[in-house]
């Protein structure tokens, strides 16, 4: 039974999760904006002290490795790692998509009345086999990160970066429902909202919570991180802005 702490920041949300065995003991999380670099630490120590446990008692630390937000990807990263290196234990790294589409396919194996905020559509696919998950991430503007995942968290389309019209997905949509979910979803509805196998999961989000289980896993596998090479999963190179200066063109 190993005891995880778990660490999710690759979008606005920011999130940590203390599991043993994949059964969650605690929870800290925030979906406010540009609060990772203050709060992380704080949620860390919180929750540990608040478990009855020490911070060495971890077994292993996970963390959603993207794609996702650059800076939010660094934080998250570069404090699991440090915790690593400062207790002595393995880094295991966990896809944020992949993750996500953990935690819509258990929402939507939940009983009508437990269903989060979700369409009209939604709870007619509780209890089906053959829909799709789709998570995504807001990428800026209209583009987004996402995947294509079955029930059994196959991968169905591989991550991209891609600008939403209305002919994405067109090729899946036509055969398969598909459930979209996350940030990235809910700026994409407009655009894709009126295909009758499209399926919006209004509110969900990612969290450290459905990390969980894929860290268990790669536990169990001793699929674990170098501390020295690892790096987050960009997936787009970071272009920084330009900075304005008051009377300079």
């Amino acid at each position: 039974m190993a005891l995880i702490l778990c660490i999710e920041t690759a979008t606005e949300v920011c999130s940590v999760a203390l599991a043993r065995d994949e059964k969650i003991l605690g929870i800290k999380e925030s979906s406010a904006r540009n609060v990772h670099s203050a709060m992380l630490t704080l949620f860390i120590d919180d929750l540990i002290k608040s478990s009855g446990f020490q911070i060495t008692d971890l077994d292993a630390i996970a963390v959603s490795m993207g794609p996702g937000s650059y800076t939010g990807l660094r934080i998250g990263v570069a404090a699991a790692k440090g915790l690593c290196y400062a207790i002595d234990k393995p880094l295991i790294a966990v896809h944020t998509l992949q993750a996500m589409a953990v935690g819509m396919n258990d929402q939507l194996q939940m009983t009508d009345d437990q269903l989060p905020m979700t369409n009209d559509q939604l709870p007619m696919t509780n209890g089906q086999s053959g829909i799709f998950l789709c998570p995504m991430i807001d990428a800026r503007r209209m583009e987004v990160y996402s995947a294509v995942f079955d029930q059994q968290n196959r991968e169905i389309r591989e991550v991209c970066a891609e600008i939403i019209d209305d002919f994405s997905f067109q090729e899946l949509l036509t055969d398969h429902r598909i459930a979209f979910g996350g940030e990235g979803a809910e700026k994409c509805k407009p655009v894709l909202g009126d295909h009758p196998n499209a399926l919006f999961m209004d509110g969900f989000q990612a969290s450290a919570r459905f990390i969980t289980r894929l860290a268990e896993e790669k536990f169990r596998e001793k699929k674990f991180e170098s501390l020295a090479y690892f790096e987050p999963f960009y997936l787009k190179d970071f272009v920084a802005g330009k900075p304005r200066v008051k009377g300079l063109i």
